[in-house]
């Protein structure tokens, strides 16, 4: 599972650079102050720091796997970091929010929270980001974990069980909705807009 993002990294990107993601980003750029500074992680095929570009963003991407994240930066015109998320040091980006689509549907339950604090610190000190805090994050419904035809192992959450996780990471939710997934497999995904403990909250 480790390497076939490496490995296939061109027919992911083909799969994925085609979905239109304004049906999840809007509810969260809407909350995010003009011009914002944010960071994709697991940014995959490019498509939403596209997305978030064309809308007067400043986003970055990070990505595991070298061959996809040239292809993400070719495609979006972003630059993207090349890392593992596990050991990268985040709190030396600063930026004004943190997206996690899908990103981490491969991190078992047990080492979520930690994974996610790690993310977190890419957002800086509340104090001295008053307009920043903000995170997205989508993630699959369900139960247990299961390994698909390509060997990839997904992690399923119920939504009781992940909003307390998140709270208990210092995340207040602000938005959520649940979509189809886009590839037609049948499975729900649960996104959440939310802002980090200290930043404040927006109406």
């Amino acid at each position: 599972m480790t390497d076939y993002y490496q490995q296939h990294g061109q027919d992911y990107f083909e799969e994925t650079v085609g979905f239109d993601p304004a049906p999840f980003l809007s509810i969260f750029s809407r909350r995010l102050p003009a011009g914002a500074r944010v960071l994709d992680v697991g940014c995959g095929s490019g498509r939403d720091l596209l997305w978030l570009k064309t809308r007067g963003f400043d986003p970055i991407g990070f990505e595991r796997a070298s061959g996809l994240a040239e292809l993400a930066a070719g495609h979006s015109g972003c630059h993207v970091i090349t890392g593992d998320f596990d050991c990268f040091d985040f709190a030396s980006i600063f930026v004004d929010a943190v997206m996690l689509c899908g990103s981490l549907v491969h991190v078992p339950h047990h080492r979520f929270a930690a994974v996610l604090k790690r993310l977190l610190t890419a957002l800086g000190a509340p104090g001295g980001n008053p307009t920043g805090g903000w995170v997205y994050l989508s993630m699959k419904r369900g139960q247990g974990r299961q390994t698909d035809r390509r060997g990839r192992v997904f992690y399923y959450w119920q939504p009781e069980a992940l909003e307390d996780t998140l709270a208990g990471c210092g995340l207040t939710v602000v938005d959520r909705q649940q979509s189809p997934s886009a590839d037609g497999a049948g499975k729900t995904w649960m996104g959440y807009v939310m802002r980090a403990a200290g930043f404040g909250l927006s109406a």
